[in-house]
């Protein structure tokens, strides 16, 4: 069982690497970057899983997901991600992904995520796709779209509109209007006063 791990952050992959060799039947290689992941691919004879992380370089989001899908004959692609949303989550399955693996998981979990996916099937935990999400009832969320909070989210977190578009996967156009509206709605000038209102009534 042959498994291609793309992943920038180069503990995460290491180990996720020392467990799968560790179960004995498992070859890896492994990748940093998207393009790097797109390389292996098209040099290698063949992968039985290729894991990719979703904010990695190069990635794009659900379109690096696509793109490694199509290469050469079609590969099982699978995304693994600290941050992704369900509804990333559930895009990619739809999508055709072989699974969606949260970072979160126990190395114990992961493996036979990794071992499931690469047999065949197709994964995704679920608790991850059921959990109910949170309802603000905080007097300012009350005021904002869902996808507004996600934006406001993003603007306290310092991340860029071409950042936070690749996290949403949606345009960057969309973005600007979406930051353009809810500053209307906080009362905020600019970013770093959005955000600042956002702290401090408690939103992030």
């Amino acid at each position: 069982m042959r498994v291609l791990i793309a992943d920038d952050h180069d503990l995460l992959r290491d180990t996720l690497i020392l467990f799968l060799e560790g179960e004995g039947g498992m070859e890896t290689a492994s990748a940093g970057t998207f393009q790097e992941a797109c390389a292996q691919i098209e040099k290698d004879e063949h992968f039985d899983l290729v894991l990719l992380d979703y904010n990695m370089p190069g990635m794009n989001g659900l379109d690096g997901l696509r793109k490694a899908m199509a290469l050469k004959d079609g590969q099982r692609v699978a995304l693994i991600s600290g941050e992704a949303t369900r509804q990333i989550a559930e895009t990619a399955l739809e999508a055709g992904a072989a699974g969606f693996v949260p970072k979160s998981l126990p190395a114990k979990s992961l493996v036979n995520a990794v071992k499931f996916m690469a047999m065949g099937e197709q994964y995704a935990p679920i608790d991850f796709m059921t959990a109910v999400e949170d309802e603000p009832t905080n007097a300012l969320a009350q005021k904002l779209t869902p996808r507004e909070l996600q934006v406001l989210k993003g603007l306290t977190e310092g991340k860029s509109n071409k950042e936070i578009a690749r996290d949403l996967d949606i345009t960057e156009p969309t973005i600007k209007l979406h930051v353009k509206t809810l500053y209307r709605k906080v009362g905020a000038a600019n970013r770093t006063q959005a955000a600042m209102i956002a702290r401090e009534a408690g939103l992030f």
